[in-house]
């Protein structure tokens, strides 16, 4: 079992990554002082909670915890104001209190739509994270919690920490193929902005990681989290630093509102959006490397460099000014200098971008 900790001074807490964790659940919540009183509530969705919430139930239950549960539709669409108060009402009805817990057992959906009900109800209640997807390893660190607006992506949200991330790697053992793929646009972005040896670690073991071998996806989790527990212990509310983990997702989260969160998964959005931002950097005057090394590791990883042609230009573009990097009429761009180093430019302009993605749709 490895262990990292994203260090907030008081509010800091453990990732804990390992195979098995989920039978040793109990003494887990034990460690951390939860309430055996109060009831804890689990929220997970209609993908993962056949295969894994009847477990963490009994463990739960057998360790002496009170638990209720709530099934949420898998898939973006639950990431929205109607689920989160159908949530909240079911927490009113099974008695949580100031003492009660939500646990989110899923993907970054379930993270992102559980977080933000443990965040708003009665002010904020502590909050856990069992991620069991390879994306996940970013959405459940760092305490971002939010639903979607039709019109933009995480728009209505807090930062709120969880109280321990659980992340047992037995659970990504069920991962369908795509989701692993898309899981992995997540790791890559880690080393690109922080870390060239694990970039080139990754192009080296993108096989056994799209294979699930246990020890490769073990140490690469380990070494996603590590890049964003290390930013978000500098940057908790994103200030300045904490910006450089949004490379890729200027271009990605305005694709995925174009296609409806439903055409794109979050990674493949993410990967042609790193291109992107791997074009840009290229014109300001990064190594053509950048580009290069960035397009094949991601297309090694089986992601997606090209942007589907029959997405409108002119409504991407829209999307991204209602992005929450769209400030004072500049768009907030993660450019990368280097393999393992990227920059804030602040002042990206419109017509730049727009190329961009004419680019993307060429060349990939």
């Amino acid at each position: 079992m490895r262990e990292l900790t994203v260090d907030l001074g008081d509010r800091s807490y453990p990732i804990y990554i390992g195979e098995g964790l989920l039978d040793q659940i109990a003494s887990y919540f034990d460690k951390h002082g939860l309430s055996k009183k109060s009831p804890l509530f689990i929220v997970s969705d209609s993908n993962v909670a056949p295969k894994f919430l009847p477990k963490v139930q009994q463990k739960l239950e057998e360790g002496g915890y009170r638990v209720v549960t709530a099934v949420v539709p898998s898939g973006e669409s639950s990431k929205s104001l109607s689920q989160f108060e159908q949530l909240i009402t079911e927490a009113l009805k099974a008695g949580l209190d100031r003492n009660s817990a939500v646990i989110a057992l899923g993907g970054g959906v379930v993270g992102d739509l559980a977080g933000y009900v443990a965040a708003a109800y009665m002010r904020g209640i502590r909050f856990i994270q069992i991620p069991t997807t390879i994306l996940a390893h970013d959405s459940s660190v760092g305490g971002k919690v939010a639903v979607n607006h039709p019109q933009a992506k995480n728009i209505i949200g807090a930062f709120h920490q969880p109280e321990m991330v659980l992340y047992d790697l037995a659970t990504l053992q069920t991962l369908p193929e795509r989701e692993v793929k898309s899981g992995l646009a997540e790791v890559v972005k880690h080393g690109l902005i922080w870390d060239a040896e694990f970039v080139d670690w990754l192009d080296a073991n993108a096989d056994k990681l799209l294979a699930l071998d246990a020890e490769a996806l073990g140490y690469a989790l380990y070494k996603g989290s590590s890049v964003k527990a290390a930013v978000v212990s500098q940057d908790e509310r994103e200030n300045d630093l904490r910006a450089i983990l949004n490379l890729g997702h200027t271009i990605g989260h305005a694709l995925e509102a174009v296609a409806n969160y439903n055409e794109l998964q979050h990674g493949e959005a993410i990967s042609i959006g790193m291109v992107g931002a791997a074009i840009l950097g290229v014109e300001l005057g990064a190594p053509q490397e950048v580009y290069e090394v960035t397009k094949r590791v991601l297309q090694r990883c089986g992601l997606p460099v090209r942007l589907p042609e029959h997405l409108d230009t002119e409504e991407i573009m829209e999307a991204m000014m209602h992005d929450k990097k769209f400030k004072e009429g500049h768009m907030v761009y993660i450019i990368p200098t280097a393999i393992g180093t990227v920059e804030i430019n602040k002042a990206m302009s419109a017509d730049r971008v727009r190329a961009v993605v004419e680019q993307l749709k060429k060349e990939g």
